[in-house]
């Protein structure tokens, strides 16, 4: 029928007295302008029902996922498969007077068709990636990753195909060619290659996710990460800058992710005190006396002053020097009076590690560190914690005689001079 078609209209040009060349040139321009036309109406109307059924089915469907192929164009992309295919079984009917162009118009098809189904399956990725990104189960996985991942193998496939249609050659003996430029081509796409690998093991070994708090001091990042995809990671520092480190950094270098303190039961306190070691002493009876009034210690006071001077009677020793036999000292006492406070202190994890320490004595005196647990997590919570715990401690410290160490000044220096002048 189409051969008829194709006859009845070379036929009506010669009767016109043209000449067999020009209406075979005629012949094939009136074919290809009318089938161009028809598929381009036909496309148009597939289109157009896709695309009034898709939405209506979108709105009425309980999933969203619908919505995202919509979106993203896939009803679009399917549309064109039927037109295609009328392309390629009725465009050469219009060459076959003409080998050479009717070669040329298969393999564009060809080629569109490669192009075709490329784009069809970014948008179905695409698709899955944005519904993905929807359940909660998922928001923090590195679904861009995964997605560029997909894509790079469907470019390969669509590059490889391109290539045998365009030479005429089967992707076989492309792959022998490839081998032996092989070196040249890992040396051109190795930030890529090394790109996707990282990609691959930072996935599989859950090493980072999305909404993750890290810092990586190499680039400056501290905070949460954005997202994560085949090259790089984006993280949002806490003063809304945004930092982009390379994928393969992740597992070549060392970085910290928060994520163990976030999903733990506390935020760590780790910080000293540093008290002047001259202020450190034994306490006299009157000391003790004075430090029973205080109401977290008065019954460890009580008890440990009783066992302290009962061990020394029972020994005979002669306390008229102080530094004979048990004694306590002022920091010993303050230091049970701070691991006391925390145990009563409402905002500190008591299920965790609590403890308080004295560190090796230092040119800047002696480290008393508090090692706790914060219930409360947050940033701007914990920083006012900490600061309520020290606020207090530090108001504390002259309670037990106690001083902190701090540089001297030129006065400072003047001042001790004079005492010492004066033998005081």
């Amino acid at each position: 029928m189409n051969n008829g078609l194709r006859r009845i209209v070379y036929d009506y040009l010669i009767q016109t007295r043209m000449d067999a060349i020009t209406a075979s040139y005629l012949n094939a321009l009136i074919l290809f302008v009318g089938i161009v036309l028809v598929v381009g109406l036909l496309d148009y109307i597939i289109w157009k029902v896709l695309r009034f059924a898709s939405v209506n089915f979108a709105r009425r469907s309980s999933t969203n996922f619908d919505n995202f192929l919509v979106v993203n164009k896939v009803p679009r992309y399917v549309a064109h498969i039927v037109p295609l295919l009328l392309l390629y079984e009725l465009l050469p009917l219009a060459f076959l007077d003409f080998e050479y162009a009717e070669g040329i118009v298969l393999k564009t098809i060809e080629i569109l068709a490669v192009i075709l189904v490329l784009l069809l399956i970014r948008s179905l990725l695409r698709s899955i990636k944005d519904y993905l990104k929807t359940l909660p189960h998922m928001k923090d996985k590195p679904l861009d990753s995964y997605i560029q991942v997909f894509m790079i193998f469907a470019w390969i496939g669509g590059l490889l195909t391109l290539f045998a249609v365009i030479t005429d050659t089967t992707i076989w003996k492309f792959f022998t060619a490839l081998g032996a430029a092989s070196a040249v081509i890992l040396l051109i796409f190795k930030d890529t290659i090394l790109g996707l690998v990282a990609s691959i093991q930072v996935s599989i070994n859950d090493m980072v996710r999305i909404g993750d708090w890290i810092t990586f001091e190499k680039f400056g990042a501290d905070g949460n990460v954005t997202e994560i995809s085949l090259a790089t990671v984006k993280v949002q520092n806490f003063d809304k800058t945004i930092t982009t480190i390379p994928t393969y950094s992740l597992i070549s270098d060392s970085f910290k992710n928060w994520r163990g303190m976030e999903a733990s039961g506390g935020r760590r306190i780790k910080r000293a005190l540093l008290l002047k070691q001259k202020s450190i002493k034994f306490l006299t009876a009157e000391n003790i006396e004075t430090l029973k009034g205080i109401q977290l210690i008065s019954k460890y006071m009580e008890t440990r002053n009783t066992n302290i001077d009962t061990y020394n009677k029972e020994h005979g020793i002669d306390k008229k020097i102080a530094i004979n036999g048990r004694n306590l000292t002022n920091l010993g006492v303050f230091r049970k009076y701070v691991e006391t406070y925390l145990k009563n202190h409402s905002a500190i994890n008591q299920t965790m590690t609590l403890m308080t320490r004295q560190l090796p004595p230092t040119s800047e005196g002696i480290p008393m560190e508090i090692y706790a647990f914060s219930s409360d997590k947050r940033w701007e919570n914990y920083e006012y914690i900490m600061a309520d715990i020290f606020d207090h401690l530090l108001a504390a410290l002259p309670y037990f005689e106690l001083e902190v160490f701090e540089l001297p000044t030129s006065m400072d220096v003047y001042l001790d001079k004079v005492r010492d002048e004066k033998g005081e």
